[in-house]
């Protein structure tokens, strides 16, 4: 091959990474523009955080899920599984309340609860995936189903609320903050920071790209195929359990609706950010700006008048399908 030819197919080659990394960061501008043409307030300190800072659930669980979908899994069961972890969260708190009373230790113990729900949740998932060799969509359609079923039935049909003593000691927890940032957005952005490290530069990222890009040739490669797939699930699991412990205290309830679609927006996000759908590439960074996207379109929606709110989902679903094809017609950047 001439050296003219490898100039040009590396020409080539340098126009789809281009193309795939910056593609969601240009999307994103051109959101942030519009969304400051139509409304001046678009930008506003108010709207900027609490967009962030409803958007810190299901970012929080997308950076679970992106390591999921890199190692070429997948888990339709994340919002059913916040809404049972957060159920489970609610009534323990509530019980312990009558005989420790409304304390921070109390807190401390429901949050301890849900993180090892969600961890459980997840490895429950994982193992039945790795060790019984149940494929993820169905695995997780059925426990999806499952959740919500139980969370409803601990409900009775209504809604578990958060005593009112509680409730109030525990809402700083979305609320408050520091340097004027809610403790969500804060802990969105230092997850995301460390899901990127671990990513890019950990043994384990490598391992999740290496098994959704061809999971016979990392076995070959000494790789722990199941072991690092069990982990991404039960990472994943641990990211609900986290996210569920931002969100309680937002509201101070859980019903059978809590959740209800998260699985979908997570999935979303990570697409769009650029991680590949088949596995074998992924980046936590794209992630959160796909969230972003998401968020951003919403809250676009809910400020103008220019498109009515209840067509948000069908605007999601096609910048969605515009990312899949954008995959489909660019290689995988590295």
């Amino acid at each position: 091959m001439s050296a003219e030819s490898i100039s040009n197919t590396g020409a080539a080659r340098a126009r789809k990474v281009d193309l795939r990394v910056i593609g969601p960061l240009v999307a994103l501008v051109v959101l942030i523009l519009i969304g400051v043409m139509l409304n001046p307030n678009f930008l506003s300190y108010s709207n900027v955080t609490n967009v962030l800072a409803r958007s810190a659930f299901i970012g929080i669980i997308a950076i679970g899920m992106t390591f999921v979908i890199t190692a070429g899994g997948l888990d339709l069961s994340v919002g059913s599984m916040a809404a049972f972890v957060a159920g489970l969260m609610i009534m323990a708190m509530n019980w312990l309340s009558v005989s420790m009373g409304d304390s921070v230790v109390v807190i401390l113990l429901g949050i301890v609860l849900a993180l090892g729900a969600g961890l459980a949740a997840g490895f429950i998932n994982g193992i039945l995936i790795t060790r019984a060799g149940i494929e993820a969509f169905i695995l997780t359609l059925g426990t999806m189903g499952i959740y919500r079923s139980l969370i409803t039935w601990l409900a009775d049909g209504g809604t578990l609320s958060l005593g009112s003593g509680l409730s109030s000691l525990y809402s700083p927890v979305y609320y408050g903050g520091i340097l004027g940032l809610s403790w969500p957005i804060i802990v969105f952005a230092l997850l995301a920071i460390l899901g990127e490290i671990v990513m890019r530069h950990t043994a384990f990222g490598r391992h999740c790209a290496a098994i959704g890009s061809n999971e016979k040739v990392a076995r070959y490669s000494s790789v722990h195929v199941q072991r690092v797939k069990l982990a991404t699930y039960v990472l994943l699991g641990l990211s609900v359990g986290i996210a569920v412990v931002m969100y309680v205290p937002r509201l101070g309830s859980a019903s059978a609706t809590t959740g209800l679609l998260w699985e979908l927006e997570a999935i979303a996000a990570v697409i769009i950010g650029g991680t590949l759908l088949k596995g074998g590439f992924g980046r936590v960074w794209g992630t959160v700006v796909g969230v972003l996207i998401l968020s951003l379109i919403s809250n676009l929606l809910n400020l103008t008048d220019f498109v009515s709110p209840y067509l948000n989902g069908a605007i999601q679903g096609v910048v969605i399908i515009l990312a899949v094809v954008l995959q489909r017609n660019s290689g995988p950047a590295r």
